[in-house]
């Protein structure tokens, strides 16, 4: 029997959907030009946190850590998207690196609770 994970009610998809706020906040104040460059890569990159974990909430507990570790790496992804932008246009908010840190401190945590 599969046990299932009501995502909505995770602290780290609340987490992950504050994110795409922030990110789409950001992004949106970024060169024109890059609409279908970095804006978009930002955008899509963000939005697998959250989905990420809603899609493996409903699969088995290996598969759920899978995607669970697949949503870290994606805010990987993310953070290095962001210097990019802070090098290149506008500076990133010091508190959107320290959400995304949190973000995958707290994921990690709720991995080894599904391992124990």
């Amino acid at each position: 029997m599969v046990k299932q994970h009501n995502y909505k009610e995770l602290a780290i998809w609340k987490e992950g959907m504050n994110l795409v706020k922030q990110v789409y906040s950001y992004s949106s104040g970024l060169p024109d030009f890059e609409r279908y460059g970095l804006t978009s890569q930002l955008n899509r990159c963000v939005v697998s946190l959250p989905t990420n974990i809603a899609e493996g909430s409903g699969r088995t507990e290996i598969d759920f850590r899978r995607f669970l570790r697949i949503s870290i790496s994606s805010s990987y992804e993310l953070d290095t998207l962001l210097e990019i932008t802070d090098d290149l246009y506008q500076k990133v908010p010091e508190q959107l690196y320290l959400n995304i840190k949190s973000f995958q401190n707290k994921t990690k945590a709720f991995i080894k609770t599904l391992q124990t």
